[in-house]
């Protein structure tokens, strides 16, 4: 029998802190929250593996749907500067893993996922975290009943970012994001401020895309 607990030590101390990763409440919330309860259940064995976990198969027009590996997700989380007095939209929740670490350190959170499937996994897996409410619908257009947010969180990389999104900021709000895709993608820190949008760039990070953010081909004569 595995040892769940300890692994989850070993993930922190190996793949977290030794990625730059100090913040207090980031750390408590990956060594608190059982990563293997939002895996598949033939994946649990690698639920603390230095690697995305597959929770979705890719399908035609679908680029499959994936838990982020620890250490990029700890940086995006940390750079999100999350406070007891936020109020989250996490858009891609796929089984809610992120959610979980989100509603430790955030006041509310909403959890949006595309996929009904993930959907009703995250709303099982996530019974026992009162602050996280899971809702359903296209990512890109993000959650209008529950805006505005203090913070956005796109859990995965994107081509583009949609003005739906931003537009559900409240005044002051931020969205992380990593935009682009490959190595060649950065971790991007949109503010919102009277009425205006300004971008801050952080650091490279590869990580898997979700579906509905890929910028609209124009036509080449």
């Amino acid at each position: 029998m595995m040892d769940f607990e300890a692994a989850r030590v070993k993930m922190v101390d190996n793949q977290v802190r030794t990625t730059d990763v100090t913040s207090h409440s980031v750390l408590t919330a990956f060594l608190t929250v059982p990563r293997e309860a939002f895996v598949p259940e033939k994946a649990k064995m690698l639920a603390y593996i230095d690697n995305d976990i597959e929770i979705a198969p890719a399908t035609v027009g679908n680029p499959g749907r994936f838990i982020m590996e620890a250490s990029p997700l700890a940086k995006l989380l940390q750079l999100a500067a999350v406070t007891k007095d936020d109020a989250v939209l996490e858009v891609g929740a796929g089984t809610g893993y992120a959610s979980a670490l989100l509603s430790l350190i955030a006041g509310s959170v909403v959890a949006l996922e595309s996929d009904e499937t993930l959907a009703a996994e995250a709303k099982a897996n996530l019974a026992g975290y009162a602050n996280v409410q899971v809702a359903t619908g296209p990512l890109e257009k993000g959650n209008a009943a529950g805006a505005p947010y203090d913070l956005i969180f796109i859990n995965g990389s994107a081509e583009e970012v949609p003005a739906a999104l931003l537009g559900q900021l409240q005044d002051g709000g931020r969205l992380v994001v990593v935009q682009g895709y490959g190595n060649a993608a950065r971790a991007k820190v949109f503010v919102s401020e009277r009425g205006a949008v300004s971008e801050n760039v952080f650091f490279n990070a590869s990580v898997k895309p979700l579906p509905g953010f890929a910028k609209a081909r124009e036509f080449v004569f």
